[in-house]
Parts: C-alpha cells; sequence; structure tokens
C-alpha cells in the first residue's frame, strides 16, 4: 500500500507540473510572445517526453499533446 501511494504522489505531482507548464505555454501564445513561446515550448515537449518515458502519461497522449501545441505555435509565426 505505501508503494502505491508513493507513486501516486509522485505521479500528480508530475501530472501537476505537466499542467502548469502547459497553461504557461498558451499563456504566451495568446499574449504573441514568439521567442519566450518557443522556450516555452521546449520545456513543455520535455517535460511530456520524461513523462511518457516513466508511464505518467501514455506516450501516444504525450506525443498528441506535443503535436497539437506545436501546430499552435506555427499558427503564431
Amino acid at each position: 500500500m505505501r508503494n502505491s501511494a508513493r507513486k501516486q504522489a509522485r505521479n500528480k505531482a508530475s501530472r501537476s507540473r505537466l499542467n502548469s507548464l502547459e497553461k504557461n505555454y498558451l499563456q504566451l501564445l495568446s499574449t504573441g510572445k514568439k521567442d519566450d513561446a518557443a522556450k516555452a515550448y521546449q520545456q513543455v515537449t520535455s517535460a511530456f517526453d520524461k513523462a511518457a518515458k516513466t508511464g505518467v502519461v501514455h506516450r501516444s497522449t504525450a506525443n498528441r499533446k506535443k503535436s497539437r501545441l506545436a501546430l499552435q505555435l506555427a499558427k503564431l509565426k
């Protein structure tokens, strides 16, 4: 039981970080800051890759989200 509780806490923290990074990135996109958004995109994709590698999110989910975020960045430029 303790193992599952520890893993659940780690997964929740990781998912929360993903959501925060994604929200920050979308906020930068909405304000039109291209350079800052590009840097934030790198952070978001790296975080999604790490989360997929450790099993926090499914690999396909991470790839889908990264793709959609990249399309939004491309529209801005």
